[in-house]
């Protein structure tokens, strides 16, 4: 058996002491033989330092410093997610990962061309070997995406389709039923992927950066995740619509569609999408997976849940598990996800 911690988007920035970004939930991260997050954020510093945009598209983001790797070193994580929207341009991304080479951090998704984006990092404890391969849905269409000779994240695409709702004729203005399906060819370049690191590891984690802010699924999270685990992924641990959403127990393996936000620096977000899990997970011959609720205050430190609110906040997690038929059964300060079963070699 291997145990994993898994969190969600992580943004670092502005703090004078970083390694006192995750105080509050060091407990928790002890002990575990690896701990994850998605770093929401090039460690390469700001261009609006020198008057400058970061990101062209996104005029309000601003990039970390590369001290701030101070506080994943801190709380101890072992391998983080790049493959999100935020990181860009290349020349930043290729920065960011020097500095988290430089840390000892192993990190996924991203890379000097598609097939260093698309490599498993490979760590091993416990005398097992764990793959973790991260994916963006979430991508700026010029210049983000890794090509074969040209930096960038490895993407994981969809299409958008609008069908008229039935009752538009007598109803005027009601909105359209929106569809969503896959890249192809993304689709099947992230299957063969797993397939190659399940060729190299015990187990195999897959990270989606993908869907929208609120609590629905869009339809290509569903087919994107049912694939993964159909490839041989042991588990698929989603993030990016900033908030929690469904946990979906599928041929016995679990897929997170988001574990909201974890911390949470950027002042744009500060009050907003406070929401977010720490999953333990146990893979192995008896997996299992508990779901800790976590919020950030009025000072934006992230905290863990006690009590009512971790309830109430586990009560949510529960009703929208069981759209997915999926059962969390809620205990004190902790969810404990059922019906896992250990994967067939």
């Amino acid at each position: 058996m291997i145990s994993l911690v898994l969190g969600g988007d992580v943004n670092v920035q502005g703090r004078t002491e970083p390694k006192t970004a995750f105080r509050a939930l060091i407990p928790l991260l002890n002990g575990a033989d690896l701990r994850f997050v998605n770093l929401e954020g090039p460690l390469s510093g700001s261009m609006s330092d020198h008057g400058g945009l970061d990101i062209p598209h996104k005029p309000n983001w601003r990039h970390s410093a590369p001290e701030m790797v101070g506080a994943l070193t801190g709380a101890g994580i072992d391998v983080v997610s790049v493959a999100n929207d935020v990181t860009y341009p290349p020349g930043a991304a290729l920065a960011s990962l020097s500095v988290l080479e430089q840390a000892g951090i192993a990190y996924c998704g991203a890379g000097a061309n598609l097939s260093a984006a698309h490599t498993p990092s490979v760590l091993e404890r416990a005398g097992r070997r764990v793959a973790f391969l991260a994916y963006t849905s979430l991508c700026w269409p010029i210049g983000q995406e890794a090509k074969a000779d040209s930096p960038g994240v490895a993407a994981a695409g969809a299409y958008t389709s609008y069908q008229p709702d039935p009752r538009v004729l007598d109803v005027p203005g009601r909105p359209p039923v929106v569809h969503t399906t896959p890249v192809a060819a993304d689709l099947e370049r992230l299957v063969a992927d797993v397939h190659r690191a399940r060729a190299s590891a015990e187990h195999v984690v897959v990270s989606m950066h993908w869907g929208l802010p609120g609590d629905e699924l869009t339809e290509y999270q569903v087919t994107y995740a049912h694939a993964i685990i159909d490839a041989g992924a042991d588990l698929v641990v989603g993030h990016g619509p900033h908030s929690v959403q469904a946990v979906e127990v599928y041929r016995g393996r679990p897929i997170l569609y988001s574990l909201g936000n974890l911390v949470f620096d950027w002042p744009a977000m500060h009050g907003r999408h406070v929401d977010g899990l720490l999953a333990g997970c146990l893979l192995g011959e008896q997996p299992r997976l508990e779901l800790i609720p976590v919020r950030r205050g009025e000072d934006n430190e992230c905290l863990p849940l006690a009590g009512e609110a971790a309830a109430t906040a586990l009560r949510h997690v529960a009703e929208l598990s069981a759209r997915r038929s999926t059962r969390v059964v809620v205990g004190a300060g902790m969810g404990t996800v059922e019906g896992l079963v250990s994967p067939k070699r």
